[in-house]
């Protein structure tokens, strides 16, 4: 039952100037299996002595460094090069990624296709962010362009670790930063095993440095560093308050995704055939640990009976298992994560919300694993918590609707506003409620369109704010300075 262990991931400690140095406190951290429930390896415990030297090692690499030197051409050809990387060690890094959080093989696979993917997109688009000349006052020449933060700050989680350095860590090194990231304990194998690719690529000493450890002490750390110039967070609201604060304290600016309880607004005449399997495995995926899972289904009242019968068969047909098992889904992250899911059913248990269905846990694997069958509830009334609440976990709720107005009160109902989804075959109706969702991304007959690197990504409300994805990203780890040149 136990996958071979992946390469790489004895306690190194951390990763500074392209090298591994001893962490300063000498305690590591374990790194448990979510499938096994037992640790397989260790990290180092990061803290204040050892982010200060990663982000001294990062401002040195950026004022004074080969890196800040490097022209805009130089940098997209080392991410290119990082990308084939990538690509030529996807299978080592799905294994680490998959034993690590738990998810099936073929979606750690997928997860380095997009990784590699960030790499090259950024790379492509290193020497292509144009600025432009502003007609002004004669005997004035006047034009923009964007410039590095300096130092920018990366905070990753533990649900897609590969993924978001990819995403994160790719165009600020492709706007001219230097980077350190501070991954989440849970889950931080690839990307420490990404910051060695990264100096086997060619990036010069100081560019990439991580910082493994937990949240309370590197974490904190990282994010109140004065060093620091830009911060990228994605987490809980709760952190994130203390993130933007921590930025505020030092003036610095920083993009925030925050997570989000996103709908999937589904009328009578919506294709089922195409919304249902998309609906049930997107929301599925990663153990339904996404924070753009489409988690509430928002179904047109004379449609619910329809919606309803075919969610059910599909989610009852679901399974979870163990990474090797390359089933639906894997187990949740850690023991308090499936305690904190495991309440949510209690909750709604007491309060008489119905489960329309629910799948099951593969025969077989590990009692100690962190596993959660994937459950659908409905109809879920509209001020239940999990009409409301982000639960992260593979746990569907639907809830009808009356008519347009309706749908997008219900749709806006919640703190969030990260992704939605409109199914209908009526184009005018689909855009008009499109159009009146408050989120980020709004997909008419579709959702998550394969990782979508090149679709600006971000939220509203309490989903955060700053965009990443997309040439978006790029202006948001840069500044746009102006010079305006006097000349007679």
């Amino acid at each position: 039952m136990d996958m071979p262990t992946p390469v790489s991931v004895e306690a190194k400690g951390i990763f500074v100037n392209n090298r591994w140095r001893p962490g300063a406190s000498g305690r590591t951290v374990p790194v448990v299996a979510p499938a096994e429930g037992r640790a397989f390896a260790a990290i180092a415990a990061g803290n204040a002595a050892d982010v200060d030297a990663a982000v001294t090692a990062a401002r040195a690499a950026f004022e004074d460094g080969a890196w800040g030197r490097m022209s805009a051409v130089e940098r997209g050809r080392l991410l290119s090069r990082l990308a084939v990387l990538v690509a030529d060690h996807a299978e080592e890094l799905a294994r680490l990624e998959a034993r690590d959080t738990g998810k099936p093989m073929k979606q750690a696979r997928a997860d380095m296709v997009a990784t590699a993917r960030y790499f090259e997109f950024y790379g492509g688009a290193a020497d292509k962010v144009h600025g432009e000349t502003i007609p002004f006052l004669p005997g004035y020449f006047v034009a923009t362009e964007r410039v590095p933060h300096g130092v920018t700050a990366h905070i990753i989680p533990w649900n897609y670790p590969a993924q978001m350095f990819g995403r994160t860590v790719a165009p600020a090194l492709a706007m001219g930063n230097a980077a350190v990231v501070k991954p989440a304990e849970d889950a931080c194998l690839t990307p420490l095993r990404l910051a060695e690719l990264a100096a086997e690529a060619g990036f010069p000493e100081g560019a990439v440095n991580v910082v493994p450890g937990l949240g309370e002490e590197a974490g904190a750390a990282l994010s109140s560093h004065p060093g620091i110039d830009f911060i990228s967070f994605t987490g809980s609201p709760e952190v994130g308050a203390l993130i933007q604060t921590a930025a505020a304290r030092n003036h610095i600016g920083c993009t925030l995704e925050l997570g989000g309880k996103s709908p999937h607004v589904v009328f009578g005449d919506a294709d089922l055939e195409a919304a249902v399997p998309t609906i049930a495995n997107t929301m599925v995926q990663n153990a339904g640990q996404t924070c753009s899972a489409g988690s509430r289904v928002l179904v047109e009242r004379g449609a619910y009976d329809r919606v309803v019968s075919s969610l059910a068969e599909r989610f009852g047909a679901l399974t979870a298992g163990t990474p090797e098992m390359d089933l639906d889904l894997g187990p949740v992250i850690n023991a308090t994560q499936k305690r904190r899911i495991e309440g949510f059913f209690e909750r709604a248990r007491e309060r008489g919300v119905p489960v329309i269905a629910e799948g099951k846990v593969a025969d077989g694997v590990p009692g100690e694993g962190f596993f959660v069958a994937p459950r659908v509830y409905g109809p879920v009334p509209r001020a239940n918590e999990l009409a409301t609440d982000e639960v992260f976990g593979p746990v569907l709720s639907v809830l009808p609707f009356e008519d347009e107005a309706d749908a997008v009160r219900l749709a806006n109902g919640t703190d969030y506003g990260l992704m939605a989804a409109v199914w209908s075959r009526d184009g005018n109706r689909a855009l008009r409620v499109a159009r009146g969702i408050r989120a980020g991304q709004v997909y008419v007959n579709a959702f998550g369109a394969g990782g979508g690197i090149e679709l600006p990504f971000g939220g509203m409300k309490k989903s955060g704010h700053g965009r990443e994805k997309g040439f978006a990203a790029l202006h948001d780890v840069s500044a746009l300075r102006t010079t305006i040149f006097k000349h007679g």
